[in-house]
């Protein structure tokens, strides 16, 4: 599982249904949403290879 800061909850949480998003401009990120509060969360992992 993946590790992404909240921005409501304002830490660290575990990522609650994760999935591999590739963006428009190559990138690899992963969203989810928070266990805690259900706010949408997201976070770029890297380049596409």
């Amino acid at each position: 599982m993946a590790k992404v800061r909240c921005m409501k909850c304002k830490k660290q949480v575990e990522v609650k249904d994760p999935q591999n998003v590739v963006m428009k401009n190559g990138m690899k990120a992963i969203s989810g949403v928070c266990p805690n509060c259900s706010t949408k969360v997201f976070k770029i992992v890297g380049k596409n290879k």
